[in-house]
């Protein structure tokens, strides 16, 4: 009954401070996604448009600053050996939780609410995205506002994405906990500890919030209300801020760097860059994505049946013009590279290398002993150098696929271009064949997000124990379904190691294998990029989302 009660008061709250404010869209924040949240709760996240979907409402215990510095939210302080809360063996943590914060409808949020983040994450029934954040360890109470996180082996990089993920509060979840988890309501009406309470949200079109007045940080948030809206394409989401001045803020624009100077030059908007750890990239299939294995197509049990010849993945690695992308498509939002770490620096390979060489693809080619056919097109015992290259539908990704294309027919290879629309390739659909996560083609091209200034949570998806099968719903991280035993073990020797330079090193020979295999074909290292308003004050980290500073953004003038 009480909880009911707090439930009314709280959606009495939203109502009476919409009517205080008629002209709430005036004082609004206006974020623009061109990709759109589709799910609202941050354990289902499929990519980074749901995840900041969800950071207008939940908090995270910490944040990563711009220097990739951890800095508090929902924790009270940041654990360190100094002040007792890191063991010195590595196999604890002890986090202190802020006091006096509460959920939207007023419940205090406790020390409870970890540990069933912690279980509801980890329960395999849930088939959450965030299983790889929280697994491996043991979460315990110690007080109403302590928890205890116990590893059952030295764990060198403890502040993992557990605590940059957004809490879901334990009285609305609990009985949604396991198999039931995708049926509760908060999932699209959620109820968190965040600067705005939620009014209402359109999957794949628009969320509205209210500021919240019990907001644990205090004078925040600096707006009355916030409106995200989804939808259209990066040059539209450009455009609306850095030429019309339409809304505030748009996210992850990639868009090519002469398009956004002239867009700039109007005077309504900037573009913000913050280096962080993301990475575009081309994947081969190591799978077969056309046969099925025990009922399963795509299986990480089969092998594609011309990737699997060396000379034809190390002839495409030769094809692809890096500093062609970088000078033509991305400019400062794309640095060319062959590396898959190229931050932070200790971690970047000194063998790091790329070079584009037709000629040489050829030559490679020739010798394997793939010939041109009467229309030009390699092929060899039967099989024809032609192959589907898929990605997300966007200027910039249109063009880098052209100009892939354009090389390999050089080289007698014919490439047919895919283009998914963003939200079903990053989507969580299980149905839908057109998935990135299902890789249902031989090719495929994407950026993945390092996250924490730390290259564990980034290199574990080349992991064999993180194959996407059909049997995971296809939410395990290795999408390639690559696989090394050498690769494997390096990271499990990495996940242990507190020397810093043993464990620099075993990252260091993960990239050279990942890369000298050429399965993962590095393209362009990629700053996030963002458009703002110019009077809109805000601090961008390159190791964190970019609404994770929301409750800070304020307007000068």
């Amino acid at each position: 009954m009480a909880a009911a009660c707090r439930r009314r008061r709280g959606a009495a709250f939203v109502g009476a401070a919409l009517q205080a404010h008629p002209a709430w869209r005036r004082r609004a924040v206006r974020v623009l996604l061109w990709q759109a949240p589709t799910l609202l709760n941050p354990h289902f996240a499929t990519g980074t448009k749901d995840e900041l979907g969800a950071q207008v409402f939940y908090d995270a215990l910490a944040r990563f600053d711009a220097d990739g510095v951890l800095q508090p939210i929902l924790a009270a302080e940041i654990p360190s050996r100094e002040n007792g809360g890191v063991a010195g063996d590595g196999r604890s943590v002890t986090w202190k939780l802020k006091r006096g914060v509460t959920w939207h409808d007023g419940t205090p949020f406790t020390a409870d609410d970890f540990v069933f983040n912690w279980q509801f994450a980890t329960d395999a029934a849930t088939a959450a995205t965030t299983l790889g954040a929280f697994n491996d360890m043991r979460v315990e109470r110690v007080d109403s506002h302590t928890v205890r996180l116990g590893f059952d082996r030295p764990t060198p990089f403890w502040p993992r994405t557990y605590c940059t993920t957004g809490l879901i509060p334990k009285h609305l979840f609990a009985a949604y906990l396991g198999a039931r988890s995708r049926e509760a309501p908060a999932n699209l009406k959620p109820v968190g500890t965040g600067p705005f309470r939620f009014v209402d949200f359109k999957p794949g079109d628009l969320l509205r919030g209210v500021i919240n007045p019990n907001f644990h940080q205090p004078n925040r948030p600096r707006f009355d209300s916030i409106e995200v809206k989804g939808g259209g394409d990066a040059v539209s989401a450009a455009r609306a801020v850095l030429q019309t001045g339409e809304f505030d803020f748009a996210w992850n624009l990639q868009v090519e760097d002469d398009v956004l100077r002239r867009m700039e030059s109007g005077g309504k908007g900037r573009v913000l860059v913050a280096p962080g750890g993301a990475l575009e990239f081309i994947e081969l299939a190591w799978h077969d994505p056309y046969s099925e294995v025990e009922g399963e197509r795509g299986s990480a049990k089969s092998r594609h049946p011309v990737w699997r010849d060396a000379a034809v993945r190390e002839a495409m690695a030769l094809l692809l013009d890096r500093q062609g992308v970088q000078d033509f498509v991305y400019g400062r939002a794309g640095i060319a590279t062959g590396s898959v770490i190229n931050n932070p620096a200790r971690f970047c390979s000194p063998n790091s290398k790329f070079e584009f060489d037709i000629d040489k693809a050829n030559a490679l080619l020739d010798e394997a002993g793939w010939k041109r056919g009467s229309d030009g097109v390699r092929e060899k015992d039967g099989r024809k150098l032609r192959f589907l290259f898929q990605t997300s539908i966007n200027g910039a990704r249109q063009k880098a696929q052209a100009i892939v294309k354009h090389a390999c027919q050089r080289a007698g290879m014919d490439i047919e271009l895919k283009g998914v629309v963003a939200a079903v390739y990053f989507g969580a659909d299980v149905a839908n064949p057109d998935t990135n996560a299902k890789f249902w083609a031989d090719m495929q091209m994407y950026t993945q997000n390092m996250g924490p200034p730390d290259p564990g949570r980034f290199m574990d998806r080349y992991v064999s124990w993180e194959f996407a099968t059909k049997a995971n719903k296809w939410q395990g991280r290795n999408v390639c379904r690559w696989r090394n035993d050498e690769y494997d073990r390096l990271f499990r020797v990495a996940e242990v190691e507190l020397d810093p330079v043993k464990r620099v090193a075993a990252f260091i020979r993960m990239n050279d294998l990942l890369v000298g295999d050429h399965h993962v074909l590095p393209l362009v290292y990629r700053p996030q990029v963002a458009g703002a308003n110019r009077n809109l004050v805000l601090s961008l980290s390159g190791w964190a989302n970019d609404l994770s500073s929301l409750h800070s953004w304020y307007r000068d003038g």
